[in-house]
């Protein structure tokens, strides 16, 4: 993992954070997470890769996606997918 911003992340104007703690998917299927993401493409929150579903990273490879935020409080960074970078924010 590259600890120094990408072409994508740099494109990150404004932070999106989450409009509710809760994976959106896991909700629809009854799932629990284990901590969550929020896409700064659409806004949409998702649960990260240690969660049983990865929606996060599913959503972002599915749509083209790059770049999630941390949803987690106290927590300011942000990870681009296909670029393998994290960047405080």
């Amino acid at each position: 993992m590259k600890n120094e911003p990408c072409a994508h992340i740099e494109t990150v104007e404004t932070i999106k954070r989450p409009q509710r703690q809760e994976c959106a998917e896991c909700v629809k299927i009854g799932a629990s997470w284990v901590h969550l993401r929020t896409c700064q493409t659409c806004g949409l929150t998702l649960c990260c890769d240690s969660s049983p579903h990865r929606h996060a990273s599913k959503h972002a490879r599915a749509v083209d996606h790059p770049v999630i935020a941390s949803a987690q409080p106290g927590e300011r960074w942000l990870y681009c997918y296909p670029d393998d970078a994290i960047a405080e924010y």
